[in-house]
Protein backbone atom coordinates (compact mmCIF):
# COMPACT_ATOMS: atom_id res chain seq x y z
CA UNK A 1 0.00 0.00 0.00
CA UNK A 2 1.14 3.33 -1.08
CA UNK A 3 1.68 5.95 1.87
CA UNK A 4 0.61 9.54 1.49
CA UNK A 5 2.12 12.69 2.60
CA UNK A 6 -0.30 14.83 4.57
CA UNK A 7 0.06 18.25 3.69
CA UNK A 8 -2.26 21.35 5.38
CA UNK A 9 -5.16 22.92 4.12
CA UNK A 10 -3.13 25.97 2.91
CA UNK A 11 -0.50 24.39 1.24
CA UNK A 12 -3.93 22.47 -0.56
CA UNK A 13 -5.43 25.59 -1.12
CA UNK A 14 -2.30 27.31 -2.63
CA UNK A 15 -1.26 24.55 -5.03
CA UNK A 16 -4.80 24.00 -6.42
CA UNK A 17 -4.85 27.79 -6.97
CA UNK A 18 -1.63 27.74 -9.17
CA UNK A 19 -3.18 24.85 -11.09
CA UNK A 20 -6.31 26.50 -11.54
CA UNK A 21 -4.44 29.78 -13.01
CA UNK A 22 -2.25 27.63 -15.22
CA UNK A 23 -4.99 25.94 -16.60
CA UNK A 24 -7.03 29.47 -17.72
CA UNK A 25 -3.89 30.80 -19.18
CA UNK A 26 -4.69 28.80 -22.47
CA UNK A 27 -7.59 28.25 -24.61
CA UNK A 28 -9.31 24.82 -24.87
CA UNK A 29 -12.36 24.13 -27.24
CA UNK A 30 -13.64 21.47 -24.66
CA UNK A 31 -14.40 24.54 -21.93
CA UNK A 32 -17.33 26.84 -22.32
CA UNK A 33 -17.06 30.50 -20.93
CA UNK A 34 -19.85 31.76 -20.50
CA UNK A 35 -22.50 30.89 -18.03
CA UNK A 36 -26.25 31.68 -17.36
CA UNK A 37 -28.25 32.49 -14.53
CA UNK A 38 -29.60 28.73 -14.77
CA UNK A 39 -25.94 26.91 -14.82
CA UNK A 40 -26.25 26.35 -18.80
CA UNK A 41 -22.26 26.95 -19.62
CA UNK A 42 -21.60 28.18 -23.93
CA UNK A 43 -19.24 29.89 -25.57
CA UNK A 44 -20.20 33.33 -27.40
CA UNK A 45 -19.52 33.90 -31.39
CA UNK A 46 -16.44 36.00 -30.31
CA UNK A 47 -15.17 33.50 -28.34
CA UNK A 48 -15.31 30.50 -30.90
CA UNK A 49 -13.43 32.57 -33.11
CA UNK A 50 -11.14 33.63 -31.12
CA UNK A 51 -10.40 29.70 -30.36
CA UNK A 52 -10.47 28.83 -34.46
CA UNK A 53 -12.81 26.01 -33.87
CA UNK A 54 -16.40 25.24 -33.48
CA UNK A 55 -17.45 22.25 -32.33
CA UNK A 56 -20.57 20.60 -33.81
CA UNK A 57 -22.78 17.74 -32.20
CA UNK A 58 -23.65 15.58 -35.36
CA UNK A 59 -24.90 11.74 -35.35
CA UNK A 60 -22.31 9.42 -36.26
CA UNK A 61 -24.52 6.48 -37.11
CA UNK A 62 -27.68 7.85 -39.20
CA UNK A 63 -27.07 7.87 -42.67
CA UNK A 64 -27.85 10.05 -44.71
CA UNK A 65 -27.97 13.05 -42.39
CA UNK A 66 -25.14 12.09 -40.16
CA UNK A 67 -22.58 9.16 -40.28
CA UNK A 68 -18.80 8.40 -40.37
CA UNK A 69 -18.23 6.49 -43.87
CA UNK A 70 -15.99 4.17 -44.39
CA UNK A 71 -12.75 6.40 -44.46
CA UNK A 72 -13.70 7.76 -41.02
CA UNK A 73 -14.82 10.56 -42.10
CA UNK A 74 -18.20 12.49 -40.97
CA UNK A 75 -20.74 12.68 -44.47
CA UNK A 76 -24.48 13.43 -44.38
CA UNK A 77 -27.38 16.60 -44.76
CA UNK A 78 -25.98 17.64 -41.65
CA UNK A 79 -22.21 17.80 -42.27
CA UNK A 80 -22.53 19.65 -45.62
CA UNK A 81 -24.13 22.57 -44.00
CA UNK A 82 -22.00 22.36 -40.80
CA UNK A 83 -19.15 22.29 -43.03
CA UNK A 84 -20.17 25.81 -44.76
CA UNK A 85 -21.57 27.17 -41.44
CA UNK A 86 -18.09 26.64 -39.92
CA UNK A 87 -16.28 27.99 -43.21
CA UNK A 88 -18.57 30.84 -43.49
CA UNK A 89 -17.56 31.66 -39.55
CA UNK A 90 -13.99 31.95 -40.52
CA UNK A 91 -13.48 29.01 -37.92
CA UNK A 92 -12.28 24.94 -38.04
CA UNK A 93 -14.75 22.39 -37.67
CA UNK A 94 -14.85 19.62 -35.19
CA UNK A 95 -17.83 17.23 -34.83
CA UNK A 96 -18.75 15.69 -31.82
CA UNK A 97 -20.74 12.55 -32.32
CA UNK A 98 -24.17 12.67 -30.09
CA UNK A 99 -27.34 10.54 -30.03
CA UNK A 100 -30.85 11.63 -29.93
CA UNK A 101 -30.98 11.49 -25.96
CA UNK A 102 -27.99 13.55 -25.23
CA UNK A 103 -28.76 16.38 -27.94
CA UNK A 104 -29.55 19.26 -25.02
CA UNK A 105 -27.09 17.69 -22.70
CA UNK A 106 -24.36 18.62 -25.02
CA UNK A 107 -25.93 21.77 -25.24
CA UNK A 108 -26.27 22.64 -21.57
CA UNK A 109 -22.74 21.47 -20.56
CA UNK A 110 -20.99 23.12 -23.40
CA UNK A 111 -19.64 19.81 -24.60
CA UNK A 112 -21.09 21.39 -28.51
CA UNK A 113 -21.64 25.20 -29.74
CA UNK A 114 -24.46 23.84 -32.23
CA UNK A 115 -26.71 20.73 -32.45
CA UNK A 116 -26.79 19.56 -36.07
CA UNK A 117 -28.09 16.27 -35.24
CA UNK A 118 -31.68 16.31 -37.60
CA UNK A 119 -33.32 18.08 -34.44
CA UNK A 120 -36.74 18.08 -34.74
CA UNK A 121 -38.04 21.87 -33.02
CA UNK A 122 -40.89 20.82 -30.29
CA UNK A 123 -42.36 23.51 -27.73
CA UNK A 124 -40.49 21.31 -25.02
CA UNK A 125 -37.27 21.18 -26.43
CA UNK A 126 -37.31 24.99 -26.82
CA UNK A 127 -37.73 25.73 -23.36
CA UNK A 128 -34.22 24.16 -22.79
CA UNK A 129 -32.49 25.46 -25.66
CA UNK A 130 -32.34 27.74 -28.47
CA UNK A 131 -33.43 26.93 -31.86
CA UNK A 132 -32.14 28.37 -34.88
CA UNK A 133 -34.48 28.71 -38.20
CA UNK A 134 -35.34 25.38 -39.92
CA UNK A 135 -33.66 24.16 -42.73
CA UNK A 136 -36.02 20.99 -43.09
CA UNK A 137 -39.12 19.65 -42.51
CA UNK A 138 -40.17 16.50 -41.18
CA UNK A 139 -42.84 13.99 -39.75
CA UNK A 140 -42.97 10.69 -37.95
CA UNK A 141 -43.67 7.43 -39.77
CA UNK A 142 -44.03 3.80 -39.23
CA UNK A 143 -42.06 0.80 -40.81
CA UNK A 144 -42.44 -2.34 -40.96
CA UNK A 145 -41.67 -5.97 -42.31
CA UNK A 146 -43.58 -6.26 -45.53
CA UNK A 147 -44.90 -9.80 -44.17
CA UNK A 148 -47.32 -7.57 -41.61
CA UNK A 149 -47.35 -4.20 -42.61
CA UNK A 150 -48.22 -1.27 -39.87
CA UNK A 151 -50.76 0.90 -41.53
CA UNK A 152 -52.94 1.83 -38.03
CA UNK A 153 -51.74 2.50 -34.95
CA UNK A 154 -55.97 1.89 -33.62
CA UNK A 155 -55.91 -1.46 -33.35
CA UNK A 156 -52.34 -1.99 -32.29
CA UNK A 157 -51.12 -5.37 -30.45
CA UNK A 158 -50.60 -5.12 -26.76
CA UNK A 159 -48.29 -8.21 -27.09
CA UNK A 160 -46.50 -6.14 -29.47
CA UNK A 161 -43.80 -3.71 -28.90
CA UNK A 162 -43.16 -0.78 -30.79
CA UNK A 163 -39.57 0.42 -31.66
CA UNK A 164 -38.14 3.93 -30.51
CA UNK A 165 -35.52 5.77 -29.77
CA UNK A 166 -35.13 7.43 -26.03
CA UNK A 167 -35.29 11.16 -26.74
CA UNK A 168 -36.68 11.34 -29.99
CA UNK A 169 -39.97 13.40 -30.98
CA UNK A 170 -41.55 9.49 -32.00
CA UNK A 171 -40.98 8.07 -27.97
CA UNK A 172 -42.79 11.76 -26.89
CA UNK A 173 -45.34 11.39 -28.83
CA UNK A 174 -46.30 7.63 -28.54
CA UNK A 175 -45.98 7.87 -24.56
CA UNK A 176 -48.43 10.99 -24.91
CA UNK A 177 -50.88 9.98 -27.62
CA UNK A 178 -50.75 6.16 -27.73
CA UNK A 179 -50.08 5.42 -23.73
CA UNK A 180 -51.06 1.39 -24.25
CA UNK A 181 -48.40 0.61 -26.67
CA UNK A 182 -45.47 -0.83 -25.32
CA UNK A 183 -42.17 0.43 -26.26
CA UNK A 184 -39.09 -1.03 -27.48
CA UNK A 185 -36.58 1.87 -26.50
CA UNK A 186 -33.05 2.22 -28.03
CA UNK A 187 -30.22 4.57 -27.44
CA UNK A 188 -28.89 4.52 -31.05
CA UNK A 189 -29.99 4.34 -34.45
CA UNK A 190 -27.82 1.54 -35.03
CA UNK A 191 -29.68 -0.72 -32.65
CA UNK A 192 -33.06 0.08 -33.44
CA UNK A 193 -32.64 -0.90 -37.19
CA UNK A 194 -30.92 -3.78 -35.91
CA UNK A 195 -33.79 -4.85 -33.15
CA UNK A 196 -36.46 -4.27 -36.49
CA UNK A 197 -33.95 -6.42 -38.57
CA UNK A 198 -34.19 -9.28 -35.35
CA UNK A 199 -37.57 -9.86 -35.47
CA UNK A 200 -39.15 -5.83 -34.83
CA UNK A 201 -42.91 -5.51 -35.57
CA UNK A 202 -42.38 -2.27 -36.03
CA UNK A 203 -40.16 1.34 -35.76
CA UNK A 204 -41.16 4.94 -35.42
CA UNK A 205 -39.27 7.68 -36.42
CA UNK A 206 -38.66 10.48 -38.50
CA UNK A 207 -40.36 9.89 -41.67
CA UNK A 208 -37.15 10.69 -43.64
CA UNK A 209 -35.11 8.05 -41.40
CA UNK A 210 -37.98 4.94 -41.97
CA UNK A 211 -38.20 5.99 -45.79
CA UNK A 212 -34.80 5.73 -45.70
CA UNK A 213 -34.57 2.38 -44.55
CA UNK A 214 -37.04 1.02 -46.42
CA UNK A 215 -35.40 2.01 -49.86
CA UNK A 216 -32.67 0.63 -48.58
CA UNK A 217 -33.49 -2.34 -47.21
CA UNK A 218 -35.89 -4.62 -49.33
CA UNK A 219 -38.47 -6.22 -47.41
CA UNK A 220 -39.68 -3.46 -45.34
CA UNK A 221 -42.50 -1.44 -46.07
CA UNK A 222 -43.58 2.34 -44.47
CA UNK A 223 -47.01 1.44 -43.57
CA UNK A 224 -47.68 5.30 -42.24
CA UNK A 225 -45.27 7.37 -43.87
CA UNK A 226 -46.93 10.65 -41.77
CA UNK A 227 -48.19 10.68 -37.92
CA UNK A 228 -48.82 13.14 -35.93
CA UNK A 229 -48.11 17.22 -37.40
CA UNK A 230 -45.85 18.47 -39.53
CA UNK A 231 -42.31 19.76 -38.30
CA UNK A 232 -39.20 21.47 -38.90
CA UNK A 233 -35.50 20.62 -38.37
CA UNK A 234 -33.11 23.40 -37.50
CA UNK A 235 -29.67 23.86 -35.51
CA UNK A 236 -30.20 24.47 -31.51
CA UNK A 237 -27.69 26.46 -29.32
CA UNK A 238 -27.51 27.01 -25.72
CA UNK A 239 -30.27 29.03 -23.94
CA UNK A 240 -29.17 32.42 -24.19
CA UNK A 241 -26.24 32.23 -26.48
CA UNK A 242 -27.77 35.10 -28.95
CA UNK A 243 -24.85 35.79 -30.64
CA UNK A 244 -23.78 32.26 -32.02
CA UNK A 245 -27.65 32.28 -33.13
CA UNK A 246 -28.03 35.57 -34.55
CA UNK A 247 -25.28 34.60 -36.36
CA UNK A 248 -26.69 30.99 -37.64
CA UNK A 249 -29.97 32.13 -38.70
CA UNK A 250 -28.00 35.20 -40.73
CA UNK A 251 -26.07 32.26 -42.37
CA UNK A 252 -29.36 30.33 -43.32
CA UNK A 253 -30.81 33.35 -44.76
CA UNK A 254 -28.05 34.14 -47.11
CA UNK A 255 -27.88 30.48 -48.30
CA UNK A 256 -31.44 30.90 -49.03
CA UNK A 257 -30.31 33.13 -51.40
CA UNK A 258 -28.35 30.92 -53.46
CA UNK A 259 -30.60 27.53 -53.08
CA UNK A 260 -27.91 26.54 -50.59
CA UNK A 261 -29.86 23.50 -49.35
CA UNK A 262 -31.21 22.34 -52.42
CA UNK A 263 -27.71 21.23 -53.27
CA UNK A 264 -27.20 19.89 -50.08
CA UNK A 265 -29.99 17.90 -50.79
CA UNK A 266 -28.63 17.05 -53.92
CA UNK A 267 -25.17 15.94 -52.97
CA UNK A 268 -26.75 14.16 -50.22
CA UNK A 269 -30.18 12.64 -49.94
CA UNK A 270 -30.85 12.41 -53.47
CA UNK A 271 -29.43 8.99 -54.50
CA UNK A 272 -31.83 7.75 -51.42
CA UNK A 273 -34.71 9.93 -51.31
CA UNK A 274 -34.68 10.51 -55.40
CA UNK A 275 -36.23 13.95 -56.56
CA UNK A 276 -39.73 13.57 -55.80
CA UNK A 277 -39.28 14.69 -52.42
CA UNK A 278 -37.27 17.39 -52.87
CA UNK A 279 -39.21 20.34 -52.39
CA UNK A 280 -41.27 18.89 -49.82
CA UNK A 281 -38.17 18.27 -47.29
CA UNK A 282 -36.09 21.09 -47.95
CA UNK A 283 -36.21 24.42 -46.25
CA UNK A 284 -34.62 27.18 -47.62
CA UNK A 285 -33.88 30.79 -46.24
CA UNK A 286 -35.59 29.88 -42.92
CA UNK A 287 -39.20 30.37 -43.92
CA UNK A 288 -41.64 27.80 -44.48
CA UNK A 289 -45.50 27.14 -45.68
CA UNK A 290 -46.31 28.01 -41.89
CA UNK A 291 -44.33 31.35 -41.91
Amino acid sequence: MKKFTKVSAAALAATLSLSLAACGSSASTDAASTASADGVVYRTLDEIKADGTINIGVFSDKNPFGYVDENGEYQGYDIYFGNRLAEDLGVKVNYVSTEAANRIEYLQTGKVDVILANFTVTPERAEEVDFALPYMNVALGVVSPDSSVVTTLDNWNADDQMIVISGTTAETYLTQNYPDIPLQKYDSYATAKSALENGGVAWANDNTEVIAFAKQNPGYTVGIPSLGSQDTIAPAVSKGNETLLNAINDEIKALGEENFFHKDYEATLVDTYGTDYENSLVVEGGVTSAN
